[in-house]
């Protein structure tokens, strides 16, 4: 560790699962000996806190909703732009706040993939700013692909039809909705313009880490050579919270429930839970239900179902059969982490590729929402769980996981830009 007192800033952005890899990480430099502070939306603050983290918010818990109850958030084409008019709506308060909290050659940013603001405060003071991405799919590459569809694998096409696609991706789905407010702000603080960000300005020169192993997604060899691979963080907030009597009854009677949840920022999820119940009821299993927005479960459940707000899924999964979930990254770390199979509704952003990846590993398949019922799910639940060859793949990777500790990894790589 550095001698000399260093703080370390972290800047996470997105839902729970895109925050607490960072705070578990920032736990960690804390134990570390070090300063450490989180900036991020108000609606983070309880569960940092109880992390023992400082806290300062740049988006209000409002914002924060009103973006959730969108219910094309989860479109497969309209969903990025929607999040990045939102970013680019408070990118110059995110500014301000890391301008706040910033102490010249004492601090050092830990940035969230969309910590757009961050990456602008980089180019205009030469802060030291590490990025941290979560998933695979925030890496450009002509070689091995990111699934943009689920098992559609692009790695095959000729280099000039990739580079079209990226184009195509950057100014059809992307670009417009954060480029020129990056470029406008940019402008007045007398720094040059930028084009196409998610090629590779969103990369931090000073460090890039991608928080998942090899053995997800290897490093391709065109990726920036300041791009280092730890691992899955996995942390849930454990220890924070005391299992029910009621959820420890309900895990203890028959045979071991399977987890379903479309996500912590799903507010449009009750047809979800809807096909959970009868896909559930059809295999003759029970099944928990994993909501914090209570509206979605319906009024009155059968015996075979029960609904929870938040439990950490390192405390719950590994009594259960399976997961079935949206394929957020977090979520696809814990059940390789359990050991259990998942099944998978992708609706967008790294979830396709996500998912994708999962099913190479042999621990997963799909459901696309448009044939998300009942029946489907309890089919391609009952492959899953009656194949030798997948639980096999479960335990390997399991393993594997158990073997590592990226946490440890990515301080030290963190800590090494702090002593520059």
């Amino acid at each position: 560790m550095h001698a000399s007192p260093r703080h370390f800033l972290f800047n996470p952005v997105g839902s729970h699962g895109d925050v607490h890899p960072f705070l578990g990480i920032a736990k960690a430099m804390q134990e570390r000996g070090h300063d450490v502070s989180v900036l991020t939306a108000e609606t983070f603050r309880d569960v940092a806190e109880k992390a023992g983290l400082r806290f300062a918010s740049h988006l209000e818990d409002t914002v924060f909703q009103e973006l959730l109850e969108d219910p094309d958030l989860w479109h497969p084409r309209k969903g990025a732009g929607i999040l990045l008019r939102s970013m680019a709506e408070h990118l110059r308060q995110a500014y301000e706040c890391l301008s706040e909290a910033y102490e010249p050659g004492r601090t050092v940013i830990v940035a969230a993939s969309l910590a757009f603001g961050a990456r602008i405060f980089q180019d205009k003071h030469n802060a030291p700013v590490v990025s941290m991405h979560l998933a695979p799919s925030a890496f450009r590459t002509m070689h091995l692909q990111p699934a943009a569809i689920p098992g559609k694998d692009a790695s095959g096409w000729p280099v000039p039809l990739k580079q079209l696609m990226w184009w195509a991706i950057d100014r059809l789905l992307l670009d417009r909705h954060i480029e020129p407010t990056v470029n406008a702000f940019r402008t007045e603080l007398g720094l040059p313009t930028i084009s196409r960000p998610f090629k590779d300005w969103l990369h931090s020169p000073d460090l890039t880490i991608g928080l998942f192993p090899k053995w997800f997604a290897p490093a391709q060899p065109d990726w920036p050579e300041q791009v280092r691979l730890t691992g899955f963080p996995l942390f849930d907030e454990v220890g924070q919270h005391q299992l029910d009597p009621g959820l420890e009854r309900f895990l203890g009677k028959g045979t071991p429930p399977i987890a379903f949840t479309p996500g912590s920022a799903h507010r449009h999820a009750a047809e979800f839970f809807s096909a959970a119940i009868d896909a559930t009821d059809k295999l003759g299993r029970t099944c928990l239900l994993f909501t914090r927005h209570g509206d979605q479960i319906p009024r009155d459940l059968p015996d075979h179902a029960r609904h929870e707000a938040f439990v950490p899924f390192s405390t719950v999964l590994p009594r259960c059969a399976a997961i079935v979930h949206h394929g957020g990254v977090g979520t696809c770390a814990q059940g390789l982490a359990a050991g259990i199979p998942q099944l998978i509704m992708p609706m967008g952003f790294d979830q396709p590729d996500n998912v994708t990846r999962l099913q190479r590993l042999g621990v997963a398949s799909w459901v696309v929402p448009q044939r998300f019922t009942g029946d489907r799910v309890a089919g391609a639940l009952n492959e899953l769980l009656t194949s030798e060859k997948v639980a096999e793949s479960c335990r390997r990777w399991k393993e594997e996981l158990a073997t590592t500790d990226p946490v440890r990894e990515t301080c030290e790589l963190i800590e090494a830009v702090g002593s520059r």
